[in-house]
């Protein structure tokens, strides 16, 4: 049984493939148009999974999309009915798309459908689960759990925000769900949008300033004090009520009243170009706060509810690592398995989940290794030869290599030399993390490598950390993490025996010289707080990953290497040997690794590209 699975229409659209319960393939439809966050209908996504499992339309069972948009669009006629006259540019706004396309999605679906290959509508069949169902099922089916808890938590599916769900077997049961407009993923937005950074992409951004705040400063206290005063009202079961008169997502364009915020918390919205401030720092670390109170009491609900052992999470929130941390810091469960592509790109694969297992009534196998996941590496292969048809292209000077060993050996040399080396592996990776199949490493001894990746690599903000790769079996040694982090998607602090005496007035430092005080012997990867985001590297599901980690060990004596995604601020992720070889030479990376073939810049033949690419790096 053949199932197609499809998110798209509001950001991150992708498609996935499962053929008898086995996830096969899965790819986001940024990745082959290069327009990051691309929400159009993922033409080359599913062509691309349809391609690697080597089926047609025709051969499907089903074609699942993720959620149900006529619920989607009851809930945004009530809203407005609810709010009138307020919003009623933002209406007329959204009715058009809506009449045109969005309440016709099956006649949409097929016409798009056709537009990749001719094939029999009549036989075809569509299904529509709801949006957090296909989260919940994208969490715990591939987990290696027969019995868990579900929670999902992001902006807003079709009514619900959050949910709780006990999943057995192959069954999921929805427990309690959270009403628009009240939102844990929406209230974590809105300050992103206040403090300058843009909705739906720029959340990893505040979770990475937060830390910069002053956790003795009576400003933290404050502003956690107003949210949970005024703003919004956390009960005890991990629920929420936000008030909405200081809210505008609801019916207008925009997600704050930006006037009573400036009132509220004494600083105006900050604009994308402005400095970042003190008291913008410590206003991201107040709501982070308050994110990870109320994720750990939706947990302790979830717990009761269900008394499961084991809990699966996804959902946007779900990649708030620091969250996640804490709440595997909580020993509230044994284990956690939060799904790799939280997010809507994630959905794809969970409705194609839900309808075998549910739809279907198809029972399910528990993953034989880790999860069923794959790693993660469910995209698009490169093999040597599309790095020679590359090197062809471009005119490229490169060293072929024989002996995967040496090249690791090699590679391992030049990072610990202090060099900056794309590495582009195998089968690219589904969600928003680069995991060793298409990263850029860097030696994370080195107190210059944090400053380097950001301003001449990534061409990104300075304070942005950088996340460390290591050995799985090393883990433990440099870090306070006693599972596998194999998604980089949770956050613990570096072990004290690494750690360097902060100066006395640390805290009291503007933010540039405080992200320079060199924190640990493992600099370029330990934040602010002494924290980092963590993925451990295993040679089940990553061995020429974990190759190149044990010669820079034998090397060096250090596991840990700085892994941060092979792209440029504003552009997706690699995905092609091509992308990655214009990406290279667009930057300051010292070499490039695609298989068996090593690019070194200092060899290649002057790069004459306009600079027009770099409009991209305003669109992030």
């Amino acid at each position: 049984m053949t199932i197609l699975g499809i998110s798209a229409f509001y950001h991150d659209s992708a498609a996935a493939v499962v053929q008898d319960g086995t996830i096969l393939a899965a790819a986001q439809e940024e990745r082959f148009t290069r327009k990051k966050h691309d929400a159009r209908f993922p033409t080359h996504a599913v062509q691309f999974c349809l391609n690697d499992v080597g089926c047609s339309i025709d051969d499907l069972d089903a074609v699942v999309f993720y959620d149900k948009p006529l619920l989607k669009f009851e809930r945004l006629l009530e809203t407005y009915y609810a709010f009138a006259p307020k919003g009623l540019k933002s209406f007329l706004a959204a009715m058009p798309v809506w009449l045109r396309e969005k309440l016709f999605l099956k006649r949409v679906l097929h016409e798009e459908l056709e537009k990749i290959s001719s094939y029999n509508k009549k036989k075809l069949r569509l299904l529509f689960p709801e949006h957090h169902l296909s989260h919940a099922a994208s969490a715990f089916y591939p987990s290696r759990f027969e019995r868990a808890a579900i929670l999902t938590i992001d902006g807003v599916g079709e009514w619900t925000t959050a949910s709780i769900a006990l999943g057995d077997g192959k069954d999921i049961t929805m427990l309690k769900e959270l009403p628009f407009p009240h939102s844990l993923g929406l209230l974590y937005s809105a300050f992103t949008y206040y403090l300058g950074f843009k909705v739906n992409s720029g959340e990893y951004k505040l979770m990475g300033l937060a830390p910069y705040g002053n956790p003795h400063s009576p400003n933290v206290a404050r502003f956690v004090d107003t949210i949970k005063t005024t703003l919004c009202d956390v009960k005890d079961d991990g629920s929420l009520w936000l008030n909405q008169t200081y809210f505008d997502y609801a019916t207008e364009l925009r997600m704050t009243n930006d006037e009573k915020w400036k009132h509220l918390f004494g600083i105006a919205r900050r604009h994308e170009a402005s400095p970042l401030e003190q008291a913008h720092c410590d206003l991201a670390l107040a709501i982070q706060r308050v994110c990870e109170e109320v994720v750990l009491k939706m947990a302790a609900e979830a717990k009761r509810l269900t008394d499961a052992e084991y809990l699966c999470m996804a959902g946007g929130v779900a990649l708030n690592c620091v969250a996640n941390g804490k709440l595997q810091n909580a020993g509230l469960f044994k284990d956690l398995f939060i799904q790799p592509a939280a997010g809507d790109a994630g959905g794809a694969l969970g409705a194609a989940l839900a309808a075998y297992h549910i739809y279907f009534e198809q029972d399910r196998a528990l993953p034989q290794l880790f999860d069923g996941m794959n790693g993660a590496f469910l995209g698009v292969d490169i093999s040597d030869a599309d790095a020679l048809r590359t090197a062809k292209k471009f005119k490229a000077t490169f060293t072929h290599y024989d002996d995967v060993n040496e090249l690791c050996d090699d590679v391992a040399a030049l990072i610990a030399d202090g060099h900056v080396v794309g590495w582009v592996q195998g089968k690219m990776e589904f969600g928003p993390r680069a995991l060793g199949g298409r990263s850029i490493l860097g030696d994370a001894r080195r107190p210059e490598m944090q400053k380097k990746l950001n301003l001449k690599i990534k061409f990104r903000e300075g304070f942005r950390p950088f996340a460390p790769s290591v050995l799985a079996e090393d883990a433990a040694a440099y870090f306070k993490l006693e599972t596998a982090s194999p998604y980089m998607l949770l956050v613990q602090d570096v072990r004290e025996a690494l750690r360097n005496d902060l100066p006395p007035n640390y805290h009291s430092l503007p933010l540039k010289e405080k992200l320079y005080v060199q924190r640990s012997s493992l600099p370029a990867i330990t934040h602010i707080d002494f924290s980092a985001r963590i993925q451990t590297v295993h040679r089940e599901t990553n061995p020429r990953y974990w190759s190149l980690l044990q010669a820079f060990k034998k090397l060096t004596g250090c596991s840990v290497l700085v892994n941060t995604s092979f792209n440029v601020r504003g552009e997706p992720i690699v995905c092609t040997a091509d992308d990655a070889y214009r990406c290279f030479m667009r930057t300051d990376m010292d070499y490039l690794v695609i298989g068996n073939i090593l690019f070194a810049k200092a060899a290649q033949p002057r790069w004459n590209e306009s600079d027009a690419w770099r409009e991209i790096l305003t669109q992030d």
